[in-house]
């Protein structure tokens, strides 16, 4: 067992491995964008599934609503925010000091 994972690591090290010898120039020009942009993707998400969760949906609507932003997040969170009719469900309150 530990050969193969073994095994599959080596194949997936070789096939990630970068194929162009080039060199990119900046780096944070190359790529930081996407990293920025993914990065505040996943924190929206994180706020959907949060407030999902937190919300008096039926247990059904709120699976099928996370999955659609999981699989989709782009796609999913502005179908949600949308769609969703997030005012109805949204009875939760801070709790009160007393």
């Amino acid at each position: 067992m530990n050969q193969l994972i073994l095994i599959a690591s080596l194949i997936s090290f070789a096939v990630a491995a970068p194929t162009a010898t080039g060199h990119h120039g900046n780096a944070v020009n190359y790529g930081t964008g996407g990293g920025i942009i993914g990065f505040l993707v996943l924190l929206l998400d994180i706020y959907i599934f949060l407030e999902l969760f937190k919300s008096s949906r039926p247990g059904t609507h709120k699976l099928l609503w996370a999955l659609a932003v999981f699989f989709f997040p782009i796609l999913g969170a502005a179908l949600y925010f949308l769609f969703a009719d997030r005012a109805k469900y949204n009875n939760y309150s801070a709790i009160e000091e007393v």
